[in-house]
């Protein structure tokens, strides 16, 4: 067949097949990076410390203490320690629009109760309260971590994190033994695991004398106050989770996967903090933003339905003409284009019947396109324009970014979200770009080097084109 013909055909490569021995060399460099970056940032405040950590080693400056911005600048914005907006300020005025790359840094997990701690048994438990997406039964007998803030009685914050330190011990949750699960073992998958009965073993150490009542939970109280000055009020004003214990770890003799607890959606964060600290000068403005609740509906103060970014470009707006509207906000927003930056589904060998093998997104064939997410009759979604698609294809063609298209699952077979139609509804271009991921919403996912690498630098294209 004539050659130009077959050049016809849409063909999606693989990664690896795309780089030079340095380049190659590194991708392994930045998932070792990466590692540390997750590990570093095991819940949405953790993951906003880190990025304002390295962010400040690049030269980034509070917005609160910025004066009159000028071309460069690097700028950050904190909300409620939960969410961060980062900005390298462009040629072209704030208000004329900016490029914006948006992630969110929370994740699937367990959290504490307020009222949690209780005895039965010979052992002292916590109360849980699942967070987002998850699958119950995943999140059973393996080591889970304790992370998270308690603002005590005087006022003072503590920061806990139990589980992943050195000699440090972890939380378990129970399950069955194969023995006596005939009951279990009839139930449905989702369930096998009830909410109610996700209660983590906090203590199995009594203290007093045989005839005290509440030796158990009594014991941790006590070594709660010894330790970090808490009682069990403190609780109520406590954010506290519980994620999977352990670093993130290479995949394969290759090593060239990653299993971590967070990829979704921390992948796609990383990888545009990693593309703005890589980026010198710029026409727009980039900002790489942060947010939080995303798996959760993206409600609140530190979600994207919340105004908080929009004030913080009229804060930016203000800092370069001294003065801002609501319409100038506005106005800016509509002037801007979004890469919402969220996960996609990678193909899984094992379970190939949910998929459609033309529309999906396979590990190691780069960054993915999504032109609609939502469920069955693209319920919830935004759908982006051809126009802009066609203007990020372009772009990353441009830059030699490898790069796939994909959509989340079969037609019938369910659906999903991301924060991409709330800023769609501010009136800006908005297109779902990111990494493809294994297991998704499992304790552990899984994503490969050579894909976070490529979306890195297709985020970096974005912010050099526009």
């Amino acid at each position: 067949m004539d050659q130009n013909v077959k050049d016809l055909a849409v063909r999606y490569d693989l990664v690896w097949d795309r780089l030079g021995e340095d380049e190659r060399a590194a991708v392994m460099e930045m998932g070792e990076d990466y590692k540390r970056f997750m590990d570093a940032g095991k819940t949405e405040r953790l993951c906003a410390r880190e990025i304002v950590r390295r962010a400040r080693e690049q030269g980034f400056v509070s917005l609160e203490e910025a004066g009159a911005l000028r071309p460069g600048d690097k700028v950050y914005s904190v909300n409620r320690g939960k969410g961060v907006v980062l900005a390298v300020i462009g040629s072209e005025e704030v208000a004329q629009g900016v490029s914006i790359v948006g992630s969110h840094i929370d994740s699937p997990r367990l959290d504490v109760k307020q009222n949690p701690l209780y005895e039965e048994g010979g052992m002292a438990l916590l109360k849980t309260h699942y967070y987002g997406g998850v699958r119950k039964y995943q999140w059973v007998a393996r080591p889970l971590a304790l992370c998270g803030t308690v603002v005590r009685r005087d006022g003072s914050v503590l920061d806990v994190c139990i589980g992943d330190g050195a000699g440090d011990p972890v939380f378990y949750i129970t399950d069955l033994l194969p023995h006596l699960a005939a009951d279990q073992n009839k139930k449905t998958l989702a369930e096998g695991i009830a909410g109610e009965d996700l209660n983590a073993v906090a203590g199995t150490l009594p203290v007093g004398g045989r005839e005290d009542k509440d030796r158990f939970r009594l014991a941790v109280l006590k070594l709660l106050h010894d330790k970090y000055g808490m009682t069990e009020e403190d609780f109520v004003s406590a954010e506290l989770e519980l994620v999977p214990a352990g670093p993130a770890r290479d995949v394969g003799f290759d090593r060239a996967a990653i299993a971590a607890y967070g990829h979704d959606d921390r992948v796609c964060a990383y990888t545009s903090m990693r593309a703005l600290f890589d980026l010198t000068v710029c026409r727009k403005t980039a900002v790489a933003l942060f947010v939080d609740k995303e798996e959760v509906g993206s409600n609140g103060s530190t979600g994207m339905h919340s105004r908080n970014f929009a004030n913080v470009i009229g804060r930016m707006i203000e800092l370069q003409r001294g003065s801002c509207s609501g319409f100038d906000v506005d106005r800016a927003l509509a002037r801007s284009a979004l890469l919402s930056s969220d996960v996609a589904a990678a193909f899984d060998p094992n379970y190939p019947s949910v998929a459609d093998p033309r529309n999906t997104a396979y590990l190691g064939k780069g960054v993915t396109l999504i032109k609609y997410t939502g469920s069955r009759g693209k319920n919830g979604s935004n759908d982006a324009s051809a126009e802009f698609l066609g203007e990020i294809r372009k772009c990353f063609n441009d830059a030699g970014v490898v790069w796939q298209t994909s959509e989340l699952g079969k037609v019938d077979q369910g659906g999903g979200g991301t924060i991409a139609y709330i800023l769609a509804n501010c009136d800006m271009d908005v297109v779902d770009v990111g990494v493809p991921v294994l297991s998704m919403h499992a304790p552990f996912e899984v994503v490969s080097k050579a894909d976070v690498y490529m979306t890195a630098k297709a985020y970096l294209a974005f912010y050099r084109a526009r």
